[in-house]
């Protein structure tokens, strides 16, 4: 992981301080913002001309599961892409429709650091 984070030359996109931490601010846009926050901030880059590079709804997790996301984004611009587009608004009906349903909760700081590793670990263990 730490041959992958030397050579990563892409955006992390992310509200996941593991993640902000890790990257220490190179190739990282920290968002303070909840899952779909996370989400419309990739569609953004996508409008921008970014390659999407992670799927959005990557692992197991749900989205009204856990507060945090990381989607990886190319840091260079090379045209738009549509079915990269697609894919995000998907993900962001998929998410409304999970969060929509979704009991607020308050979460431990264990709990919540548990959710910050799964995160992590979806984006960065198999690179």
């Amino acid at each position: 992981m730490r041959e992958f984070l030397r050579y990563f030359m892409g955006i992390a996109v992310t509200n996941n301080p593991m993640v902000r931490d890790a990257l220490s601010g190179q190739g990282v846009e920290f968002y303070d913002t909840d899952f779909l926050g996370v989400l419309i901030a990739v569609r953004d880059k996508i409008h921008q001309n970014h390659r999407l590079l992670t799927h959005p709804l990557s692992g197991s997790v749900k989205p009204g599961e856990t507060p945090y996301k990381t989607v990886l984004v190319s840091a260079e611009k090379s045209g738009f892409d549509e079915k990269a587009l697609s894919i995000i608004e998907e993900s962001i009906q998929t998410c409304l429709k999970f969060t929509e349903s979704c009991v607020k909760r308050d979460l431990s700081a264990k709990i919540l650091k548990d959710f910050q590793l799964i995160d992590y670990s979806l984006v960065f263990s198999d690179r």
